[in-house]
């Protein structure tokens, strides 16, 4: 072998060399899968994970550690926690939430859980964003939310100590940039599912309703009585929501118009997004605008307080009359039952806390 042939053939080796010491150094985030309910599996069909945002482990833990973090905001004095605590079934008490620069908003600050089997992928009050990913850019360019600019966010994730490597290992790129933001917190979103309720014990043969919640949950059935399975599901929708729109009657006028400001269509206006009726123990104050404290509250509104208006859905069928005229029996069951919806293992589940 003459001697450029030996050059050669060593330089073979040291560019192999070189090219198989980049590929064991490429790192392969770790597949992760949610845990679905045993309810959920016999009920509803499985979820839908973006392709382009499988769910992995490193992933799921990045996205959580950025939604505790307060670095996402201006000042760096909240994060999505502020607003959605994992204690309050992922809302907050107040009925509207206070940003960074002390201001409120006019809305309620909606609960997080069961977000992976929205298939419609309208998410808010008024439907406005189309995906989860979508929904989690919003809050920092917000001014009565987090008001930070997403330039000002990446910079300060970029210069931090540990981000730059929990990027590369959950996605492979250390350069981060708001999309590789909200598709971690996406990911960790997607885990947050709820499914363990009383209610869901004894649909499982495992626990055993009172007599008012067996009456209350009747009411919620009858058609002639509460008929509230419409929007908010039943027995066989674990969900408990249709996820859909719909104007349930609290005003005659609307100073926000819900999802009609979104497409423009006024047949829209006043409709809301039907909330899930589970962990209502821990999420009050209720409905789009956070007007009722009190379960009883809502029970009044939809017994005799409907209020007509153009949009009013076909679904509000005593509206003349003011809603469905339900007993204080019927109204004290109907909570019973409503309450035999809460999870108390979701509030408490370590992988939700900070």
């Amino acid at each position: 072998m003459t001697q450029k042939s030996v050059y050669l053939f060593l330089l073979l080796l040291l560019l192999i060399s070189c090219s198989s010491k980049e590929e064991n150094d490429v790192y392969t985030p770790t597949p992760a899968s949610l845990k679905i309910p045993e309810l959920f599996q016999q009920k509803i069909i499985a979820p839908v994970i973006p392709t382009n945002n499988p769910l992995t482990e490193e992933g799921i833990a990045l996205g959580k550690k950025l939604f505790f973090d307060p670095i996402l905001s201006k000042d760096n004095t909240q994060s999505c926690a502020s607003c959605h605590d994992p204690k309050r079934a992922f809302t907050d008490e107040t009925r509207f939430s206070d940003g960074v620069d002390g201001q409120f908003g006019t809305r309620n600050s909606m609960p997080l859980f069961n977000l992976a089997w929205n298939f419609d992928e309208r998410f808010m009050w008024d439907g406005k964003q189309l995906s989860i990913e979508r929904q989690a850019f919003a809050p920092v360019r917000n001014p009565i939310e987090m008001h930070s600019k997403w330039v000002d966010v990446t910079k300060k994730l970029q210069e931090h100590a540990e981000y730059p490597t929990l990027f590369q290992q959950a996605f492979g790129i250390s350069k981060i940039d708001s999309t590789l933001v909200t598709k971690a917190i996406a990911q960790f979103e997607r885990t947050l599912i709820s499914g363990n309720s009383k209610f869901d014990q004894h649909l499982l043969g495992k626990a055993q309703l009172t007599s008012e919640e067996l009456n209350g949950f009747n009411v919620f059935m009858d058609e002639t009585k509460g008929d509230c399975f419409h929007c908010h599901g039943s027995n066989n929708n674990p969900l408990w929501t249709d996820n859909k729109f719909h104007n349930n009657g609290l005003d005659a006028t609307f100073a926000d118009l819900g999802l009609g400001a979104v497409t423009g269509d006024p047949n829209d206006n006043g409709k809301f997004k039907t909330p899930s009726l589970r962990n209502l123990k821990f999420t009050a104050p209720y409905m789009h605008d956070g007007r009722f404290t009190t379960l009883e509250e809502v029970i009044n509104h939809y017994s005799e307080g409907l209020k007509s208006s153009p949009t009013i859905d076909p679904l509000m069928k005593k509206v003349n009359q003011g809603g469905v005229q339900l007993s204080s029996k019927d109204k004290a069951d109907l909570k019973a039952f409503l309450l035999s919806l809460s999870d108390n293992d979701f509030v408490n589940n370590p992988d939700f806390q900070q």
